[in-house]
């Protein structure tokens, strides 16, 4: 049974039939007109409550009028036949069957009448016996969390979790009305944050003419909305939070247009034409300063972006550091508009991922654990597309008086020549070989061995199969690396997230 495919919206009788059957059957005939619009939007369910009163209510207090809940359920009591005949229509109306239960014996009415969901009021959210009677009867449940602390919310998850029955929240204030003022929708942010395996909903107390509420609700992400509905009749008045059919109506179109406005959900909206048209006539375009020849790739300091742009040009977005565009035309001319079909994009951020997966693979292979979601530097000394080459891959563990990082070295795979004026440091190797040269005198560390290099001391390395090792050192300082090898002063470097996903 899949209850919460769609938004479940539930409608409470609870006294409302009055003890009279026909009332209650012409509630729930009213309550399907209405929802016969929305069915294809949402899901809907009749809810009754259960009180087993000739044990409910003490003896010593079965005959005091003057307790209001007394004399209420006194008054409006049905027997299970009743109820039966309104839960047969129920079911024929094509509604979910839900009931709240008030003591052990009505659980056990809810089994024999064969209701698909219970429901936990507010009241009995503690009430542990009345608890483990309802997990033995193995339905869904739907608990309403009125005054009650985070901790017990809690404890009631874990209890029906450990028991493999499913259980959904619902946010709720026992005011009855409650207030616009105290409704704390916010509670349904933390529910949402604190339960995030379980569907969180709001069960509603104000005045049935408030329709913001279920705007609110929605927006937050409810997904269960419950409210007390009946009609009046003659002299028959509802009380304050109950809807009638046409309130439900109006609090029905509310939440539709309310999920409309939200949209989709969980992944980004697609784009319609009118809006990237839009943003389209906003953006600037690409222009170069001087003249192009074919086969000659674009340094981005020869590019200005102006607005307006013109169709087919190449525009602001297209420009970043992971991206290069060689002119395929015979020339773009001074002060013209680079076009998309005059040029070849080249995504070096492609490179990137290539390269990052690489390194993943020999660590994966190394059996070397790293801190999750570490900063990884992809150290590329003559540019991307040349890592695989010359650069190495530097995951930062630690950096204070003392410094940790764990260096991956791809594959014939070198490090240029370099020394440190401040920092001392240790390579530690843990998989694979480090060919390591120190003032022109080579050394080959394997698994478990270390070398020190001293402060001054000119020092490269490489792998031919590839390496993973630590360099523990002293405080690592950003500008104490100086390079003795031509083309660049430091090297350029690119910072990836190792997370856990990755290594899994």
């Amino acid at each position: 049974m899949n209850i919460f495919n769609k938004p479940l919206f539930i409608f409470e009788i609870a006294n409302n039939h009055q003890g009279d059957v026909a009332h209650g059957l012409k509630i729930i005939k009213s309550i399907k007109q209405v929802c016969n619009k929305y069915e294809q939007y949402f899901n809907f369910g009749f809810k009754f409550q259960y009180r087993d009163l000739d044990t409910f209510i003490h003896s010593s207090y079965s005959n005091r009028e003057d307790l209001k809940n007394v004399k209420r359920f006194k008054d409006t009591r049905l027997n299970k036949e009743q109820f039966k005949l309104l839960l047969d229509e129920v079911e024929q109306q094509g509604f979910y069957t839900i009931c709240t239960p008030f003591d052990e014996e009505s659980v056990e009415l809810i089994k024999q009448h064969k209701y698909k969901i219970i429901k936990i009021a507010s009241c009995s959210f503690k009430d542990w016996p009345l608890l483990e009677r309802i997990a033995n009867a193995n339905r869904p449940v739907i608990a309403s969390t009125a005054g009650v602390d985070i901790k017990d919310i809690e404890r009631v998850v874990q209890f029906f979790k450990h028991r493999n029955i499913e259980i959904a929240l619902m946010h709720c204030v026992a005011e009855y009305p409650t207030e616009s003022d105290n409704l704390q929708l916010n509670q349904i942010d933390l529910l949402k944050y604190k339960f995030k395996d379980n569907v969180i909903g709001f069960s509603t107390h104000e005045d049935p003419t408030d329709i913001d509420p279920i705007k609110v609700a929605v927006g937050k992400g409810a997904e269960i909305f419950e409210k007390h509905v009946g009609i009046e009749c003659g002299e028959l008045k509802l009380n304050k939070y109950s809807a009638t059919p046409d309130q439900v109506r109006e609090w029905l179109e509310s939440a539709l247009k309310a999920y409309k406005m939200c949209g989709i959900q969980g992944k980004r909206y697609t784009f319609r034409e009118k809006e990237k048209d839009s943003l389209l006539s906003l953006k600037r375009g690409a222009f170069v300063k001087r003249k192009y020849e074919k086969g000659e790739k674009i340094n981005t300091q020869d590019v200005y972006f102006a607005f307006p742009s013109i169709d087919k040009q190449v525009l602001v977005d297209d420009f970043s550091k992971y991206n290069e565009f060689q002119v395929t035309t015979n020339f773009i001319d001074n002060d013209q508009p680079i076009m998309i079909n005059d040029v070849i994009k080249i995504n070096k951020q492609n490179i990137i991922i290539e390269n990052v997966n690489k390194i993943i693979r020999i660590l994966k292979k190394s059996g070397v654990i790293i801190p999750l979601n570490s900063t990884c530097e992809i150290s590329h000394h003559y540019g991307v597309d040349q890592f695989e080459r010359v650069g190495v891959a530097i995951i930062n563990c630690i950096n204070r008086e003392y410094c940790k990082k764990v260096l991956v070295s791809l594959p014939n795979q070198e490090h240029p020549e370099h020394y440190h004026k401040m920092k001392e440091e240790t390579f530690n190797v843990l998989y694979g070989e480090l060919i390591c040269n120190l003032n022109n005198k080579e050394y080959v560390i394997m698994p478990g061995q270390s070398i020190v290099i001293e402060r001054g001391v000119k020092h490269s390395f490489s792998s031919q199969n590839g390496c993973v090792f630590e360099e523990i050192s002293t405080t690592h300082f950003i500008n104490d690396s100086y390079y003795t090898s031509n083309g660049f002063v430091n090297p350029r470097k690119t910072t990836v997230y190792i997370t856990k996903e990755m290594l899994n």
